[in-house]
Formats: C-alpha cells, sequence, structure tokens
C-alpha cells in the first residue's frame, strides 16, 4: 500500500498516523519532506519530538520507523518489520543470515543478542531500540541460496537452511564460538537436504569451510546429510586445514576424512 502522494499534512505526527494506518511502519526524508511540504530544518525537529516520544527510531540518518505502542518500552518493533525497507533504502543487497536465519529454521538453542544480516562488505552496526543490527561482509554473498519469508510487515531475505549451515562455520566466531555452532547444527541438521547442501557449497567455491562443516556434522550425528560435501573433499584432496584457525595445531589429531586438524574439542550442549 502506498500513502496518497498529493495529501497534505500538517504535522508530523499525522503523516505517522496515516502510515501506521495503512499498516506502514517506514518512510524516509524525502517522503515526509515532500508529505508535510517543510523545510528540513523543521523536519528535523519534528523528528526529535517524535523520537523523544518513542513514536518513531531513527536507526539510519534520513530513515525512520513508526513504533507501535506494543513497543513502546522496546523502543523499536524487531528488525524483522523493516529490515527489507532500511536494506533497500540503502541500496544494498541482503540476507538475514547466521544465527537469525538458524532461529527462523527453528534452529534457536539459545535467543541471539543480535539481528545478523549479511551483505557484501561488513559495516558499522545499526541500533533501533533494544534492538542491535549486526551487518558481515561476504564477497560472494549473493551465491549464498536465499528464500524469501513473511513478515508482519511484508517480506525479508533470509539463508537457506544450507546457506545458513555453511555461514555458521563461516561466522563461527560470530556464532559463539564452535561449540555454539556444532550445537545449532544439530538442531538444523533434520531441516538440511544433503543434495541441495552440496549445491550451495559448490555455488561459494572454497573447501576450507566444507572440511570444518563436514567435521562437524559427522561430529553431531548428522553425517548422513554430509556424503556430498565428503565426496567434493575426497576429489579436491585439500590441505589439512585447522578446526580453529586461530589456535595452534602441533601435536593435534587429524580427521582423515575430511582433513581436518582438531586443534579445540568441540562440546554440544544438550
Amino acid at each position: 500500500m502506498t500513502i496518497d502522494s498529493d495529501a497534505r499534512y500538517r504535522t508530523l505526527a499525522e503523516f505517522v498516523d496515516a502510515l501506521q494506518a495503512e499498516g506502514r511502519y517506514t518512510f524516509d526524508r524525502d517522503e515526509a519532506s515532500a508529505a508535510l511540504q517543510t523545510s528540513s530544518l523543521m523536519l528535523k525537529k519534528a523528528v526529535m519530538r517524535l523520537a523523544i516520544k518513542s513514536r518513531i527510531v531513527v536507526p539510519k540518518r534520513g530513515f525512520y520507523v513508526i513504533v507501535p505502542i506494543e513497543y513502546r518500552s522496546a523502543g523499536a518493533p524487531p528488525p524483522s518489520w523493516f529490515i527489507d525497507d532500511l536494506m533497500r533504502h540503502l541500496g544494498k543487497s541482503y540476507y538475514v543470515g547466521v544465527l537469525s536465519a538458524a532461529g527462523l529454521h527453528g534452529a534457536a538453542h539459545e535467543q541471539p543478542q543480535e539481528f545478523q544480516v549479511v551483505t557484501r562488505a561488513a559495516a558499522r552496526p545499526v541500533v533501533a531500540g533494544r534492538a542491535r543490527i549486526r551487518f558481515l561482509g561476504k564477497r560472494r554473498h549473493d551465491q549464498t541460496p536465499t528464500v524469501e519469508l513473511k513478515t508482519e510487515t511484508g517480506t525479508m531475505r533470509v539463508s537457506t537452511p544450507e546457506g545458513t549451515a555453511i555461514d555458521l562455520v563461516r561466522y563461527a566466531t560470530s556464532a559463539g564460538g564452535l561449540g555454539n555452532v556444532a550445537t545449532v547444527l544439530a538442531e538444523l541438521a533434520e531441516r538440511i537436504d544433503a543434495a541441495l547442501l552440496g549445491e550451495a557449497v559448490r555455488a561459494e567455491g572454497g573447501l576450507v569451510h566444507v572440511q570444518r562443516l563436514g567435521y562437524l556434522l559427522d561430529l553431531v550425528g548428522a553425517g548422513e546429510r554430509a556424503q556430498e560435501l565428503a565426496r567434493l573433499v575426497a576429489e579436491g584432496c585439500p590441505r589439512n586445514t585447522p578446526l580453529r584457525p586461530d589456535r595452534p595445531t602441533r601435536g593435534c589429531p587429524v580427521d582423515r576424512r575430511w582433513r581436518v586438524v582438531v586443534n579445540e574439542q568441540v562440546e554440544v550442549d544438550q
């Protein structure tokens, strides 16, 4: 739905109420200026007044999120309500990924402390009320398989279970460490299609993350989901890679199937 571009509103509050009545929860500076036919200075003051009242929140300059009354105490609605509009405003392709995607696919061992978004280049986090949106950089993010999920206000792009599994290993530090990655993979495994997982890793290229992912899937008892990955590793004959790249490997055992140097004992939470 689109608000009447010819309508004239006396106040920003009136404009915000009209948007919310249409089921919209975001707008930008240009749209508000056109609707109010006011100067940028007057608009800025109006925005500040509504922000103080927790009627709107400003996660990015020139982009505003309407806060319905049920989210006033939180300071903003959930990021899923506005992430698609925000990324369109920024002109960036994206997908919701890592722990946030895992949770959306039913593998939420613990509630993520931040809303994780993958885009071409990492950027500073965005804060909206109590919510923190973190942007993780991935040069070939457009090769990651995604699905479009419905939200309360529209849709958003989310990595598939297969794409999410790869990213959990790629961004293990941001995912709470290997122990948490393995725990989430144990819950996510039943949603992973072995053939689609093979397609996903081929699209992304490189075997390092494939080796670590395969090892962890074996560890959590989901080795049947990794058959295609094992075939890729066997054909590629990659070098041994450390399970945890920031730790020494001297004297550590090597998993021969995955050519992974096991330099950390991974514990899976039950």
